[in-house]
């Protein structure tokens, strides 16, 4: 048995996607065949109690509370972000100068403009460079990406997807992070339209044009006592703040290839808890993929005979699946967290090999892009070119 370099990461964030990026860490390596050996060498919060708790419960061996001090360790590789993303650029670029590979949490920017910063500072140091975007690395969606490009559903003619939740649909629900716009950017676009956007540029290709429409239901709400991941909590005297992130987006598009995109995101669809789902339609097939029913994807063959033809129910889980073969027996059901660990998996081995990681900070870009267009689009009551941006 061959001896692994080691990998030592140092991770900025610990709450709900750091403890998902935690899980995946501690898992890649147990289930994976990878060419280097993770060590969770570091955690950094700003709240020292908390974060020893994270680090004690996560499997961390060390913690910084200044990320600047994490991210200029000579023993750290990889600079793991997973901070809200109001911080994103001022970290990413200053690991990248630091000469660490960088892993962030979707959206990479606010905008388009910052978004090329982060790209540059990324190729100048020679670092690889990935983008949170987990679920491209479910196995239902990869065998997806492989009817496409073998032709199977021939010329693509609809993407169209939506992210639906519930949980802020309360209005005494507090103003958590995820709402005010200095932290988070934006509401439900940046935060659910962005996975969407980029599981149609990855099946689909590039977006040409756009043209939308966003609203924010409640428009002020208590502040919160305290929050954490999707939760938060206040008194029932507490003040009260205007929310200026939106609630629900929803935008028509045109591909680069001629398809036509329709995406809706939306925290307001009481019932959905995290309803992630896609439909593409070709003129041989057509595919449906829900994240609720991860391990499924249901696929229409229309050469099929004439009197048969029908969705067929395909069971997303054996050895020939993609990533499936590492988990378990067939009809053994993997599930959310499962994605990040192949996320991890696909950075660590670029990391170890030099090669390119995908997503990548330019697929980061291409998102922040598409959602500024919508943006532009929805202020100027008009259609906006990707491209012009």
């Amino acid at each position: 048995m061959k001896e692994l370099k080691e990998l030592n990461v140092g991770m900025i964030g610990y709450k709900f996607m750091g403890k998902a990026h935690s899980n995946a860490y501690a898992k890649v390596n147990m289930f994976f065949d990878a060419d280097a050996t993770v060590v969770r060498k570091a955690i950094c919060g700003r709240e020292e109690s908390a974060l020893r708790e994270a680090a004690q419960r996560f499997g961390w061996r060390e913690t910084e509370t200044d990320w600047k001090r994490l991210a200029s360790r000579k023993d750290i590789d990889i600079v793991d972000i997973n901070a809200p993303s109001c911080f994103h650029k001022e970290m990413a670029i200053f690991a990248a100068n630091e000469g660490k590979h960088v892993l962030c949490e979707k959206p990479l920017a606010f905008t388009t403009a910052d978004a090329r910063e982060i790209v540059e500072a990324a190729q100048k140091s020679g670092v690889r460079h990935q983008v949170g975007f987990n679920y491209r690395f479910a196995p239902a969606v990869q065998v997806i990406r492989q009817l496409i490009t073998s032709g199977r559903l021939g010329k693509i003619y609809h993407f169209r997807g939506h992210y639906l939740q519930d949980f802020i649909i309360d209005p005494e629900f507090p103003k958590v992070w995820r709402l005010d716009k200095s932290v988070a950017g934006s509401g439900a676009l940046g935060d659910l339209g962005a996975h969407v956007i980029d599981l149609a540029r990855f099946l689909v290709g590039d977006v040409k044009r756009v043209s939308g429409i966003s609203k924010t239901f409640i428009s002020e709400r208590p502040l919160p006592e305290g929050m954490t991941g999707l939760s938060g909590r206040a008194s029932q005297d507490a003040p009260r703040a205007a929310v200026d992130v939106d609630d629900a987006t929803s935008f028509i598009g045109e591909f680069e290839c001629g398809a036509l995109l329709q995406i809706e995101a939306t925290r307001f669809a009481a019932g959905h808890k995290n309803n992630l789902s896609f439909e593409i339609n070709g003129s041989k097939g057509s595919v449906r993929f829900s994240l609720e029913r991860i391990c499924e994807l249901q696929y229409f063959d229309a050469g099929s005979d004439e009197g048969l033809q029908g969705f067929a129910t395909i069971s997303v889980t054996e050895g020939i699946h993609p990533y499936a073969g590492n988990w378990w027996p067939a009809g053994h059901v993997y599930g959310y967290e499962h994605t990040l660990v192949h996320e991890v998996y696909e950075f660590v081995q670029s990391v170890a090999n030099g090669g390119a990681a995908s997503p990548d900070f330019v697929d980061g870009l291409k998102c922040t892009q598409i959602m500024e267009a919508v943006d532009l689009s929805i202020a100027r009551g008009a259609w906006v070119d990707v491209d012009s941006l």
